[in-house]
């Protein structure tokens, strides 16, 4: 493709050299540039890719883009000059795929809590109804039922136009995509035409990034904000910042809730730990999901179905056989033994409405174990919280290494320990390697307890100094429960 023409509306500084030049691949990786490439020097939180701009000169790439020209220019290469870089990427991403975001109805899902949830939900729906369909998530991307592993809870600006183009090319009408906080201040998502947009909440969390909260709030805002009048914009009414996401939006304004009368009103008729009664806009539906924010979940997906024209009779029906995401609120289940729970819950408030409904669906006697930990390189504000909420809900808690990353697990526990009520410290016990103490939480606990593993949730890896190893809490925790049969 010509560069003039992949350069269409992206705002220029300056240029120098052969603009009709031909672009046969963008790329960020110096690595990765040739001749024919597009290398785009950006900005990011670990390194500057203009440090890498001779390097990718070296590698014979046709055309750099910058916001700084380097002294020493090429007089063979192609230099395009932007306030931002990657602003300016995502526009020349789009052009370059030839906008695959209008060629679908693409739906992002922001918020705290419940993005995977209300995305993959959404996909299995649509899919089930007989669409092809893509799904950008943080457990996978897919395009109908080629599943692609994700890296990133929303891709970079060219592998997501890529992944639409390709989604596009294999017939797909919509896909459903979690758009993170992280993109939007990135600009990752600039350039894409979005159908309709999905607030789910907003609590703490990735304050290591955004510094404060409200630059948090601004950022889940600012999706909102992009979107064109021809979309929709479905909110939680029911989260105090709802509204808030919908102020300055000039897309189509929706809302649901279960407290008060939105858009799309839902209320728990009753609950337990395999599925709900739910009474939708008049309608009583079971479905095999349970807990307060996973029927705040059920209606937002039941509500953008609506709005993208989807029967509403059919779309409940076919939402009530639907089961629960991997790794959130997924039961692992072995004949007499306690029922397992393995969720994604990393940050307070996921943690508190995972350990809430469990404790509101109790029986009787039964015990709630709960082990968890917090991830290293992340928000270190949370961590005494989630101790103290899972203290508060729990009759054992065991406090336990996360994917600790670059940090010292210890010293990740102990900032957890602050928030461990004095009145808790007997029901508390710090074990740091992960698998001892999922199998402590199995060998202290009676066949009628409940045993939740919260944190990492679908992830089959744990991170530590910067190595992915081999771990699922799902696999351990069955391999756990067959260690106690053989045993007894």
């Amino acid at each position: 493709m010509l560069l003039t023409h992949i350069l269409y509306k992206v705002p220029l500084l300056s240029t120098s050299g052969n603009m009709s030049v031909e672009v046969d691949q963008l790329t960020m990786d110096s690595r990765k540039a040739r001749p024919g490439s597009l290398f785009a020097a950006v900005r990011g939180t670990q390194t500057d890719g203009h440090r890498f701009i001779n390097k990718a000169v070296e590698q014979g790439t046709t055309v750099i883009l910058c916001e700084e020209l380097p002294e020493n220019r090429s007089e063979h290469v192609t230099y395009v000059q932007v306030q931002d870089s990657s602003y300016a990427l995502g526009l020349i991403a789009a052009n370059f795929y030839d906008h695959p975001s209008k060629k679908l109805k693409l739906v992002g899902v922001t918020g705290t809590n419940g993005k995977t949830s209300t995305a993959t939900l959404l996909f299995r729906l649509f899919r089930q109804r007989g669409y092809r369909v893509g799904l950008l998530s943080t457990v996978q991307n897919q395009i109908d039922e080629t599943v692609i592993p994700a890296t990133h809870t929303t891709p970079d600006t060219i592998a997501l136009n890529e992944l639409l183009a390709r989604m596009v090319q294999h017939g797909c009408s919509h896909c459903f995509m979690e758009v993170s906080s992280h993109a939007v201040v990135q600009h990752r998502i600039v350039g894409l035409h979005f159908a309709g947009g999905i607030f789910t909440n907003i609590t703490h969390d990735h304050l290591d990034f955004h510094e404060t909260f409200d630059n948090y709030i601004k950022a889940k805002k600012g999706f909102f904000d992009q979107l064109p009048a021809s979309a929709f914009a479905l909110t939680n009414l029911d989260d105090k910042r709802g509204l808030v996401m919908l102020q300055n939006t000039a897309a189509q304004k929706e809302s649901y809730s279960l407290q008060t009368l939105g858009s799309f009103k839902g209320r728990i008729m009753s609950e337990g730990l395999y599925g709900m009664q739910m009474d939708v806009d008049g309608r009583e539906v079971w479905f095999k999901l349970t807990g307060r924010f996973n029927a705040y979940n059920l209606l937002a997906v039941y509500g953008a179905a609506v709005l993208l024209g989807e029967d509403r009779e059919e779309v409940l029906t076919q939402l009530s056989v639907l089961p629960s995401p991997p790794g959130r609120f997924e039961m692992v289940i072995a004949d007499n033994k306690p029922v397992g729970i393995v969720d994604y819950a990393h940050t307070p408030d996921a943690l508190q409405n995972v350990l809430e409904t469990i404790a509101g669906l109790r029986q009787g006697n039964e015990q709630i174990i709960t082990v968890v930990g917090c991830g290293g390189n992340r928000d270190a504000a949370k961590r005494p919280i989630m101790a103290e909420i899972a203290c508060k809900y729990s009759d054992r808690v065991i406090l336990t290494s996360d994917n600790p990353r670059n940090e010292d697990p210890m010293a990740i526990l102990e900032q957890m320990q602050a928030g461990v009520p004095p009145v808790a410290f007997k029901k508390t016990q710090t074990i740091v390697d992960r698998r001892d103490a999922i199998f402590r939480a199995v060998e202290m606990a009676q066949p009628n307890d409940v045993i939740v593993v919260a944190g990492k949730g679908h992830e089959a890896y744990q991170e530590i100094n910067g190595v992915k190893h081999d771990f699922d809490d799902r696999k351990v925790l069955r391999e756990a429960f067959q260690q106690s049969i053989a045993e007894k």
